[in-house]
């Protein structure tokens, strides 16, 4: 059985040590022509302001929490809109429901206001 995975564990093994040869080689012959502008830390192609310890609003983990919601929720609804016709109205309802609770969610969130990104919630994160 073990023979199977044999061509797998090669290809394993030759992609791990081309990729550390390659650093290696990036970092031995790469030109090394560190300046100000370069070692300035990259933020999202704006100038970095304020410290690096700053706490970030509330708004922003509630947007990135709802975003791994509603990614998770295609990874369930892709299958079960594949095999639709072959399931039965169980399966619909318990999906219908899925979607309610994840709609609900949306709608506090919304009422909430953390995706309302105008001027003076930018303004106010700023400060």
């Amino acid at each position: 059985m073990f023979e199977l995975y044999f061509p797998i564990a090669v290809l394993a093994v030759v992609a791990v040590v081309l990729a550390l040869v390659l650093m290696v080689l990036s970092g031995i012959l790469g030109p090394k022509r560190p300046d100000k502008v370069k070692l300035m830390p990259y933020e999202s192609g704006m100038d970095p302001y304020g410290q690096a310890r700053d706490r970030y609003s509330v708004s922003f983990y509630l947007v990135a929490v709802e975003f791994i919601v509603f990614d998770l929720e295609v990874v369930f609804l892709y299958p079960w809109a594949v095999r639709f016709l072959d399931l039965d109205a169980g399966a619909f309802w318990a999906m219908m429901v899925f979607i309610t609770v994840l709609l609900l969610g949306l709608v506090y969130t919304l009422k909430k206001g953390t995706l309302d990104w105008d001027s003076s919630t930018a303004a106010h994160n700023r400060a």
